[in-house]
């Protein structure tokens, strides 16, 4: 059975074709958009035109500057060696060797000179070799029982000198007062610090001080030298 259309006039006939060709149009005007470049007709700045007057060109100026020639390097002469003759005759000095041996000869003790050195530094009373002598502990037979005499001495003349002033006492004043005195190569009293909790303590500490008798002084080595004591006085009303 034949169809009733007739195929020359269908309409789907090529319309996959038409689609393609219109896809390929539509594609090839959008690349031509996007790739279409335009140019000024006229350069607004035209370097090639532009012109320097010749007058303002100048040439530059050639300077020819003439070092000086570099220093010529100082050559030494060679020492002159003077050969001498062998007919001189040389004498040579001999060393005698000064070598201890069996023959040589020992010096007596007594030849010896020993160099005495001057002890100038104060030494605290418990570091000196032998301690200042008290007057009244001259008997005591070991260094150890002198200077437990010497402090025993010592307390003893603060009690019996001992006064508190009037004035501090009404003023209700007490404390400790730190003494530290020197006892000399001549065997006084000097060089007395002090510090307490009021002048008028320290000076009836200095006071007590005072009255301590002239002692035997210390020795180092067999030296007088300079002692150092220290010790506290308390002062305290009842």
């Amino acid at each position: 059975m034949d169809p009733k259309k007739n195929p020359q006039i269908e309409l789907k006939r090529n319309s996959l074709l038409y689609f393609f060709v219109g896809m390929t149009l539509v594609l090839l005007m959008a690349y031509l958009a996007l790739e279409w470049k335009t140019y000024h007709s006229d350069d607004v700045w035209d370097v090639s035109s532009f012109t320097v007057d010749e007058d303002l060109m100048e040439d530059a100026t050639i300077l020819k500057l003439k070092l000086p020639d570099p220093p010529k390097p100082k050559i030494q002469a060679p020492p002159k060696i003077e050969i001498a003759e062998n007919d001189e005759d040389i004498t040579e000095t001999f060393i005698e060797p000064n070598d201890v041996d069996q023959d040589t000869k020992v010096a007596d003790i007594e030849d010896v000179a020993v160099a005495e050195e001057e002890i100038t530094e104060e030494i605290p009373i418990v570091l000196v070799e032998n301690a200042p002598v008290f007057p009244g502990c001259e008997n005591e037979e070991t260094e150890e029982d002198k200077r437990d005499c010497f402090q025993a001495m010592v307390q003893k003349h603060i009690r019996k000198n001992f006064r508190y002033p009037d004035p501090v006492k009404e003023m209700g004043l007490q404390g400790r007062v730190s003494i530290m005195f020197t006892i000399e190569k001549d065997g006084s009293i000097d060089n007395v610090r002090l510090r307490g909790p009021h002048k008028s303590l320290e000076e009836e500490a200095a006071r007590i001080i005072s009255k301590l008798p002239n002692m035997k002084p210390g020795q180092q080595r067999g030296v007088p030298v300079k002692v150092s004591y220290s010790l506290p006085i308390t002062f305290k009303l009842n």
